[in-house]
């Protein structure tokens, strides 16, 4: 390579990283009147020095492109699992998709630089294959996770239905990576179930979504059992990773009549304090556990907290996924763009669901991993029990019931 191109493209992708660094709206920086830190250029330089390097001196003559597509991932990655670098290429493909595909009943994530699943669509593809939270993607059909942004990752989860999906899954005490096809559905969440326990004494309430219609059916039930003189109520939100964070905070109001449900903060972003309205509340005093567990992200994340923080109820399972910030996205001059968030949300006592997640007053273990623990090869019970087996007990579930009978009503 031409020592004239070279130092032509290092100062390409210095510049288009000192863009993203800087800031991509510079005259909005300007108009702020904020400095630029001096740490800010120093690690510039310290990227111009690295780069040069790779130039020069690397085994063979690098692609300049893709190390700085790289770079400018894996800079946007350490933010935040919900921060991603898109190349004029991949957001094209971004701006173009206009959703509604089929999938196979996968919630993602990225952790550990790798595509994650938080939770799974029961009844889906993702299900019958028995996937599971905590599963890892390492790839997509024959692109390693690792080199995904997660907005590209949902994007290539998705198909015209009956489309095949190929990924690798690495598992938990699994040393080899599993391979496996799945055919694309369209995904239909199932609606919100409903349980009597102790005499009908106790009403169970598992939505799988924290949306518009599966909060109004909440609510719906929710005035019923007023009605019918039920006492106690169970709020069974594992595995509950989807939804909109308006919704989230409307379902909390219909426990907590007053005082703050969560907020939305961030550098530029002015606090937004999100309250209880009492007018829309429909049981404030009423016995109440929530379930949750590690696949509850997001808007079942902001449910579990205001219960708590709030001292409305009790949280029993385990520590949820850790998700929930808002996005923006800022296009690049070359045709790219980054999806930056931009503020984050957090519980009535300040902690942020992407940093800390929701840990439970009563710490009960999914009865799946104690299973898991005891296979004597490592391998997953659900990968070798038959299909005839008896349900697993749940000992969450027999938990939260009698923490709820032990309440007088």
């Amino acid at each position: 390579m031409p020592k004239s191109l070279k130092i032509s493209l290092l100062a390409v992708s210095v510049a288009l990283i000192l863009c993203v660094f800087l800031g991509v709206n510079t005259h909005g920086v300007s108009a702020a009147g904020n400095a630029v830190p001096q740490d800010a250029y120093n690690q510039i330089n310290v990227y111009g020095e690295v780069l040069q390097h790779i130039q020069s001196d690397y085994v063979e003559v690098p692609d300049i492109s893709q190390v700085t597509n790289g770079a400018l991932r894996g800079l946007l990655e350490s933010l935040d699992a919900d921060s991603s670098y898109l190349t004029p290429a991949d957001y094209k493909a971004y701006k173009a998709d206009r959703g509604g595909k089929a999938q196979v009943g996968i919630n993602v994530s990225k952790r550990y630089g790798y595509a994650t699943v938080i939770s799974v669509v029961p009844g889906s593809p993702a299900d019958k294959a028995r996937l599971t939270d905590g599963d890892i993607i390492e790839a997509i059909g024959n692109q390693d996770t690792r080199d995904l942004s997660l907005a590209m990752i949902q994007l290539l989860l998705e198909g015209i239905p009956g489309s095949e999906l190929q990924i690798s899954v690495i598992r938990p005490r699994k040393a080899e990576p599993e391979k496996m096809t799945l055919n694309r559905v369209v995904v239909s969440e199932p609606p919100v179930a409903e349980t009597m326990y102790e005499d009908s004494s106790i009403l169970y309430l598992k939505p799988m979504d924290i949306d518009r219609e599966h909060v109004q059916q909440v609510e719906s039930k929710l005035k019923a059992m007023k009605k019918a003189g039920n006492k106690k109520i169970l709020l069974d939100l594992r595995d509950v990773a989807d939804g909109d964070m308006n919704e989230a905070v409307h379902l909390a109001n219909f426990f907590i009549s007053s005082g703050t449900i969560a907020t939305l903060e961030g550098q530029k972003y002015p606090k937004e304090t999100f309250t209880s309205d009492p007018a829309n509340t429909i049981n404030a005093t009423a016995p109440l556990v929530v379930l949750i567990n590690r696949g509850t992200s997001g808007p079942a994340e902001l449910v579990a907290a205001a219960i708590q923080d709030d001292k409305r109820g009790q949280l029993v399972g385990e520590k949820t996924f850790g998700e929930g910030s808002l996005q923006k996205t800022f296009d690049l001059p070359d045709g790219g763009a980054i999806i930056l968030s931009i503020a984050k949300y957090a519980s009535p006592s300040g902690k942020q669901f992407e940093d800390d997640a929701v840990t439970p007053g009563t710490l009960v273990a999914a009865t799946s991993d104690a299973f898991d623990m005891d296979s004597e090869d490592g391998s997953s019970e659900a990968e070798t029990e038959p299909k005839t087996a008896a349900p697993r007990p749940d000992d969450q579930l027999t938990k939260a019931l009698d923490i709820l009978k032990a309440k007088a009503a």
